[in-house]
């Protein structure tokens, strides 16, 4: 390591005063460490110029930090402009796989890169196959739906990897386009999800230190029935890309799906500061923080921490390069989210209709009818809930200008409509409707982030003063969403009531042992009191 003297340090200052450079060599010793984004093998016919910053570009496709990486590709075009693979990789950061499909201005931008790769001239045929597949996506016919789209993609990647077998990233980008064709399917969506998940998990052994089987092995079993299978691949992401903020985020759907609260907090918490500090030096977007910042809401109310969940609604105004509107879309989502988590029915029932674009107001007026429901104030219910399908309905008729269909009702118009049915006292009703919703989203795969349409059916259940049933339904809620703080306070409540005391015991148990340290849920008093008096009966 070089040592500065004092000297040293008067000659630069000396040559500063004069306009010199300074000496390349002393120059380097306070340049910026190039950024831990993992090891990637990409080799390309590019020149060796352009060679450094194609893998890192790629390293940051697979973590999805899509402007970093066009930054990147758009270096290596720079370096050398007849590198075709550059302009691919510029393509596919406006395919932002998982997230949304593109827009048509995006589509539009995506296919006039991949006709420059085209253009370029590719000088391998594994080079012309990654061209192939994305020009598949790109340049398809303007009639086909989006499913199609991502279909002829993924076909064009899988000749891809049948003819290039040992190409890893190949492979991992064929296995992400089988999740991303898995998560577009309305059904019979398994096949593609469980073939994603052969193919990469032998990919993170193969090559431990690429991003992008850790990083779509977690997305790939982003389920309550293959988490466990992906948990090895989340605590081994953020450190493979630690200086990604969302290699330190993914981890987190995983952390979730188990119920590991402290865990996702963990990985929020460094996800959220790792994002903001990206997005100050003009690296990244704010949503990357958003996204942390609604993980870390969640996981604070399961783990009991409700005050620290309440804190985040205010906390949201200091996202750095965050717009007032998207503030408020976050705000509005955290406070009813925290009212209904916690079920602060009073509170719920009065939340204030956010001055924010109607789509983002859905879920306030969701909110508000569940909890006018809880109240028995059935006018109120039915008129939230009329305004809340008004602009749901909106929102699925947006939604088919790509061809795509959608049901007729959404789970959560359904979960609605058997709480108002409730409250106007059509109890068989509300209970079927309710059972309805519960066994589709069943069968179409539970939000990780939100109350289960079964642990609502048990609600319903125990205030209809029906514990046995409702201790049924909590426990196959648990099933999916394993450790979610109510599920578990009304499997105890219910075992209680029901006269089921070694369940009681055990249910409130857990709660006790998932809650944190301070953990300040009111519920927690009664957990507390109940296990100490049985300690005393024993």
């Amino acid at each position: 390591m070089l040592r500065i003297t004092p000297l040293i340090v008067g000659l630069l200052s000396f040559l500063l005063c004069l306009g010199t450079p300074a000496p390349n060599l002393v120059r380097s010793q306070v340049a910026a460490p190039p950024p831990r984004l993992g090891q990637v093998n990409f080799p390309t016919s590019c020149g060796p110029e352009a060679q450094p910053s194609m893998e890192t570009g790629v390293a940051l496709l697979h973590s999805f930090q899509y402007k970093q990486a066009d930054q990147s590709f758009s270096e290596a075009a720079k370096r050398d402009p007849k590198c075709a693979l550059a302009y691919w990789g510029k393509a596919m950061t406006h395919y932002e796989q998982l997230w949304e499909f593109p827009s048509e201005r995006s589509l539009k931008h995506g296919a006039e890169e991949i006709q420059h790769a085209q253009a370029a001239g590719a000088s391998t045929e594994r080079e012309r196959g990654y061209i192939a597949a994305a020009a598949a996506f790109y340049l398809a016919d303007s009639k086909l739906s989006e499913t199609q789209r991502v279909q002829a993609y993924s076909t064009a990647l899988a000749e891809l990897h049948k003819k290039h077998a040992d190409d890893v990233n190949a492979a991992a980008f064929y296995a992400l386009s089988l999740v991303a064709l898995a998560e577009q399917q309305e059904v019979d969506a398994q096949p593609n999800r469980i073939a994603a998940i052969a193919i990469l998990e032998p990919l993170c052994r193969k090559a431990p230190n690429n991003p992008g089987p850790a990083h779509y092995l977690i997305h790939a079993t982003d389920t309550p029935e293959f988490a466990p299978q992906g948990l090895e691949a989340a605590r081994a992401y953020s450190k493979i890309a630690p200086d990604s903020s969302h290699a330190l985020h993914m981890p987190s759907h995983i952390f979730v799906r188990l119920g590991l609260w402290q865990e996702s907090i963990s990985s929020n918490i460094a996800a959220s500061a790792s994002a903001a500090k990206a997005t100050h030096e003009h690296r990244s977007a704010p949503h990357y923080q958003f996204h942390a910042l609604d993980f870390l809401n969640y996981s604070y109310l399961q783990s009991g921490q409700e005050s620290k969940a309440r804190e985040m609604v205010k906390e949201l105004e200091n996202v750095p390069g965050a717009d007032d509107e998207s503030i408020a879309e976050h705000q509005a989502w955290f406070a009813a989210r925290n009212a209904f988590e916690s079920h602060r029915w009073k509170e719920a029932a009065a939340l204030a209709i956010p001055q924010v674009p109607r789509e983002s107001q859905e879920s306030t007026y969701r909110v508000r009818s569940i909890a006018a429901a809880h109240l028995r104030d059935a006018g109120a219910a039915r008129q939230n809930l009329a305004k809340f399908v008004d602009i749901s309905s909106e929102e699925q008729g947006k939604s088919h200008h790509h061809g795509n269909k959608t049901p007729d009702k959404s789970v959560e118009q359904m979960e609605v409509e058997g709480w108002v049915a409730l409250a106007e006292r059509k109890t068989d009703d509300a209970v079927k409707t309710l059972r309805s919703a519960a066994d589709r989203e069943d069968a179409d795969g539970v939000d990780s982030l939100a109350m289960p349409a079964r642990e609502m059916l048990a609600d319903m259940l125990l205030e209809l003063k029906r514990p046995s049933e409702a201790l049924t339904e909590y426990k196959a809620a648990l099933k999916n969403s394993p450790h979610r703080f109510d599920s578990l306070y009304g499997a105890a409540h219910a075992a209680q009531l029901a006269g089921d005391a070694a369940a009681a015991n055990a249910y409130y148990a857990k709660l006790m042992e998932t809650s944190a340290p301070s953990a300040d849920r009111a519920e927690l008093s009664e957990a507390k009191s109940y296990l100490a008096t049985a300690s005393k009966i024993k």
